[in-house]
């Protein structure tokens, strides 16, 4: 057998890690990482340089996809018409590029995932933002390159006037390693490399102000700065996407729906529909009655109808854990440099740029002086034959040929061979005074030209100048408004931030039953009107507390065990006008012989109020408001409890108001509530009432409402006194009498607050109510045994006495 005189012998696993080595430089350099100067791949470059050859411009009429693609795979990518073809579509899609760069006409595909048209079909020209990637291109700004076949030269980067890396973004998939770079807003990048440009030394700090983080061109919502500042800071940083979502409530029938009006960057919309479909049919999400695409040429609007009686912000969660209305985006700032792929921070990205943006500025000037150079030269030689017109004609009139005629000119006027064919070539009309006019003025603004490229070639700071004047001009015809929210904090969103603010009636019923419904609800009336049911009772209950508020208002139900829940006013359920509602012990979740002694109406968590707090033991606390502002879903202390004692009122106040007690025994102190000092949540408080043995706080006011004072026993009577008996005492005396508690009265079930407008209810162990009518009830003074009320019986007793909130 004959051997091939130049075979060599080489191990199979050396040539195996020589061709994989070269294969994955290949694809590193040549296919999916982007240029950090220009930030385009390959294929990205070449498309809109084939553009830009065949003046595709975006004042001009659009040509045939399969035209551009045609040219780039024959002259500069030789690869598959798909990959450019699909390159093509991304630079025209809004939803892909924060700025696109083709301006597309016909279909290439949409947020939902449809496919594009076929290139047949579709036409492209470039966008008028793709002409900054590409000016002065023909000003040697940029090295060129052979191509593929070496008939045909390439740009080997785009001398970009914006930083199209940070603007855009990028992503792809190399050989072991990945880059993934997020779109920005342009104004904001224009910022940060100004600033860089102003002060080389800029801390981290002082950039991410500029810059605060990326912008999608799907908006949506960033939550949480620290993976924003880790790929600033480092190159590698993982950041949260939601959607972002309204509540809308129907008139008509007051159910709610949420409304989806942005997604997360690359999410696909016909995808997300069908998972949350999937989540319903399934029954891993309950309370939705349908999801549907209402999407229009207006923008985006999936609307996902709840089932009455849902509270929407549990959807909300359980949509964005497990749906893609909550994603991750893991930034990855890699791109190739010197043909090397390297890991970049934000401030090395903008300095990149700035080096890049200095070098093809230089070259740009050196070559518009050395064109202005050479006309210069030819307008000298211009100049000084129109100087010598006459001898020039008669020189040249003389000449048997135009040979001689040059070296005839360039012998007598010491020219150069370029400044003699200038002349030779000159028309006669130039010979006219006003050319002659031209000629002379053109050759003194050259002069002046020439000045200026050697002052900005000898001049960092001038080139600087100018880097800054192109970046706000693209600033000021390009610029746009942040499309993406950032968030500072990383807490789950409540439905506080997403719905619209409404103010509700929320009714609490003496048995226990709560529920809400629109003030709207309760139109208005004209004077003698029926007025509308609040809320329909058993004939043992009523209505005992009615609050107007808004949906972000928080309430405070304090327990007979010294503890207090936290509830939304969204978060009660809503019924009916004339229902029961529902239970707040299965709301609140309350302990075993737990039961509610106080509901307050918190508008806001604010310092400067307090709540005070009084117990059976006569003990009285008073805590700032924000102590209550983050209690646990199982409720927590409001203050510390002796056993056998038990939280019997609270009250909010301002820290200027009179606090009043009332005991069983028909003792009452009023006293100014700073003889109470602060406290902390749970601490046990301080006298407020020396009691007698055996005697208990039935009741705490605080003189913020009413003008008399109403006092009922458990023996049916009851009368009402004027406030001003009750003189303000230091807090902790034994107070004085408020009614007298014989064996006729018996000992004092409540005290209240009250006006003339007010109605009254008195409860009997027996289950007797009767509703009375406050100025039915005489004012009589302090040291009095008062007024039957009701009649009872010998064996019952009067267990209760309450304001109706009717009113």
């Amino acid at each position: 057998m004959i051997q091939p005189e130049n075979k060599h012998t080489i191990g199979i696993e050396i040539e195996m890690k020589k061709s994989y080595l070269e294969y994955a430089m290949s694809v590193i350099i040549g296919r999916a990482l982007p240029d950090i100067r220009d930030g385009l791949k390959p294929v990205h470059r070449r498309v809109l340089f084939a553009m830009h050859e065949l003046k595709n411009d975006w004042n001009k009429p659009y040509k045939k996809s399969a035209r551009i693609v045609g040219d780039v795979i024959g002259k500069y990518h030789p690869h598959g018409d798909t990959a450019v073809y699909d390159t093509i579509v991304r630079m025209a899609q809004d939803f892909s590029l924060r700025y696109p760069l083709i301006n597309g006409q016909g279909n290439f595909g949409s947020v939902d995932g449809d496919p594009p048209a076929a290139m047949r079909y579709t036409e492209i020209r470039m966008m008028h933002l793709s002409h900054q990637l590409l000016e002065n291109l023909e000003k040697d700004t940029v090295e060129f390159v052979p191509n593929y076949d070496e008939s045909l030269s390439e740009p080997t980067v785009l001398p970009t006037k914006f930083p199209n890396l940070l603007i855009n973004g990028s992503s792809g998939i190399a050989v072991g390693m990945a880059t993934n770079i997020p779109p920005h807003n342009l104004p904001e990048i224009v910022a940060g490399v100004k600033a860089v440009i102003d002060n080389p030394e800029i801390s981290f700090q002082e950039l991410v102000n500029i810059i605060p983080g990326p912008d999608f061109p799907t908006a949506g919502m960033i939550y949480g700065t620290k993976g924003i500042y880790d790929a600033y800071r480092t190159g590698r940083g993982v950041i949260r996407l939601r959607a972002r979502a309204v509540i809308e409530k129907d008139k008509r029938t007051q159910r709610e729906t949420i409304i989806v009006t942005e997604i997360p960057y690359q999410v696909n919309k016909a995808r997300l529909i069908e998972k949350i479909s999937h989540l319903i049919r399934n029954k891993q999400i309950e309370g939705i009655r349908f999801v549907r695409d209402e999407s229009d040429r207006e923008g985006m609007r999936i609307a996902i109808a709840l089932k009455k009686g849902q509270i929407p912000d549990i959807t909300l969660n359980q949509l964005y854990k497990h749906t893609q209305m909550q994603n991750s985006f893991g930034i990855i700032l890699l791109g190739i440099l010197d043909n090397q792929p390297r890991i970049f921070n934000l401030k090395e990205l903008l300095e990149q740029f700035v080096l890049h943006r200095r070098e093809v500025i230089v070259r740009r000037t050196r070559f518009d002086l050395n064109k202005a150079e050479e006309r210069a030269h030819i307008l000298l030689g211009l100049k000084i034959a129109l100087e010598n017109l006459d001898e020039v004609v008669a020189m040249i009139r003389k000449s048997k040929s135009p040979a001689e005629a040059k070296t005839g000119l360039i012998n007598r006027f010491d020219l150069s061979a370029i400044q003699a064919q200038a002349i030779l070539d000159m028309r006669l009309q130039r010979l006219t005074g006003l050319e002659q006019d031209k000629i002379l003025e053109e050759y003194n603004n050259i002069l002046k030209d020439i000045a200026r490229f050697k002052e900005i070639l000898e001049s960092e700071h001038l080139v600087d100048l100018i880097i800054k004047e192109e970046l706000d001009e693209i600033e000021n015809e390009y610029g746009d408004e942040r499309r993406t929210e950032i968030v500072e904090s990383t807490r789950e969103i409540t439905l506080e931030d997403m719905i619209v603010e409404e103010d509700m009636v929320v009714t609490i019923s003496r048995s226990g039953y709560i529920k809400r419904n629109p003030l709207t609800l309760y139109s208005n009336q004209r004077r003698g009107g029926k007025g509308k049911t609040a809320m329909t009772t058993k004939d043992e209950d009523f209505v005992e507390h009615l609050f107007v508020a808004s949906t972000h208002h928080t309430f405070l139900f304090f327990t007979n065990l010294g503890k207090v829940y936290w509830c939304k006013v969204y978060e009660i359920p809503q019924a009916g006008r004339a229902t029961r509602g529902k239970a707040i012990v299965n709301l609140l979740n309350f302990e075993k012989n737990e039961k509610l002694t106080a509901v307050l109406n918190v508008p806001a968590f604010e310092p400067g109020s307090y709540i005070i707090t009084a117990t059976k033991n006569g003990l009285v606390k008073k805590t700032d408001i924000m102590a209550y502002s983050r209690p646990r879903a199982g409720g927590i202390i409001a203050l510390d409890l002796v056993p056998g004692d038990e939280l019997i009122s609270a009250r909010i106040t301002d820290g200027t108001m009179n606090v009043f007690l009332g005991s069983s025994c028909g003792q009452s102190i009023r006293f100014h509530e700073s003889d109470v000092r602060a406290t902390g949540r749970v601490a046990r408080g301080v006298r407020g009432l020396r009691l007698a043995p055996g005697d208990s706080i039935v009741g705490m006011e605080v003189l913020s409402y009413g003008q008399t004072l109403f006092t009922a026993t458990e023996h049916g009577y009851g009368k009402r006194t004027s406030i001003d008996e009750y003189h303000i005492q230091k807090r902790g005396g034994k107070g004085v009498i408020t009614i007298k508690t014989s064996e006729r009265n018996g000992r004092v079930i409540a005290i209240l607050l009250v006006e003339d407008d007010d109605d009254l209810m008195l409860i009997a162990d027996s289950g007797k109510l009767i509703r009375m009518p406050v100025q039915g009830i005489s004012i009589i003074s302090r040291n009095t045994q008062g007024v039957k009320l009701i009649g009872i019986d010998s064996e019952e007793k009067v267990v209760g006495a309450v304001r109706l909130a009717e009113k």
